[in-house]
Parts: structure tokens; sequence; C-alpha cells
């Protein structure tokens, strides 16, 4: 047994079974920990997978396994989670520490994640993506964007 990288337990009792598909986050804020556990253990395709359905194929898989081999996770903090922002929406602000080869950094962000049929995903806003506000959402809700996620982007 090894204990977690999210901080909350063992890793085969808390994160792992995440990571192998084995359960979904029940909350934004689990999902959060199991990604982050994902960066440190680089669990790169749990990273795409769980990042929003009309985002995974902007997303720059190689820059996210360099980012994840190349740091030595440390610490996750997790300062506020507001689970409520909506029907299906969630907000988890967090700050994760790590060493860069040079020296400690934090990387503090607020986050927001979408509902979609049962499964929580997070909305990545810094994908260089066109997109427009009378676009199907990106997070498959079959809604709007300016209808849905827009104003978490």
């Amino acid at each position: 047994m090894s204990g977690c990288p999210c901080g909350l337990g063992e890793y085969e009792s808390c994160c792992e079974p995440l990571h192998k598909g084995q359960q979904a986050a029940i909350t934004a804020e689990q999902l959060m920990r199991s990604r982050y556990s994902a960066f440190a253990r680089q669990q790169i395709d749990y990273i795409q997978s769980t990042t929003a359905l009309g985002q995974q194929q902007a997303l720059d898989i190689p820059a996210i396994r360099d980012w994840s081999v190349s740091n030595q996770w440390l610490q996750l903090d997790i300062v506020q989670a507001n689970e409520k922002l909506d029907k299906s929406h969630a907000l988890v602000e967090f700050k994760a520490h790590f060493h860069d080869g040079k020296q400690v950094q934090v990387h503090h962000e607020v986050s927001h994640f979408v509902k979609q049929a049962g499964r929580w995903y997070f909305l990545d806003p810094t994908l260089e993506q066109t997109l427009t506000m009378k676009q199907p959402c990106i997070c498959g809700s079959g809604k709007k964007l300016k209808q849905c996620c827009e104003q978490f982007l």
C-alpha cells in the first residue's frame, strides 16, 4: 500500500479505482483530487478522459505528459469546493505544490467542472478553441454553449 498523492488515504482505495475506470468521481472535488493524482502518477489517459468531451481532441497530450513527468508532485490543498454552482456545474479552488527540478512551485487555480450523464468532467479554460455561442456546448449536454458552460470558460 502507498499513500495517495491527493492526500486522502491509500492510493489503492482512493484514486486508483477512478484511474482504472472501476468507479467514477462522485463529486467535482473528488475528480479534482483524482486528476492531481493522475498527474503525479503519469496517468495521462485519465487526464484526457476526464476533460470535457468537446475539449479532449484539443488537448496537447505530449505537453501534458512532459509536465506530469518533469515535476515531482508534493501536495494538493483544496482551498474551497462549491459543488452546486447550478444543476450541473461546480467549482474547485486548489493549490498544487510541486518541485520543477529547480525549486518548489505552487499552481493555484480555480477550476470549473460540469456533470453530464452522471459523470464529472473538467472544463479547461486554457485550450485554444474557436468557440461560438450558438454551437453545441463542449460538455456534450446538447444545449447551446451560451446556455450551458460558456460562463465557466
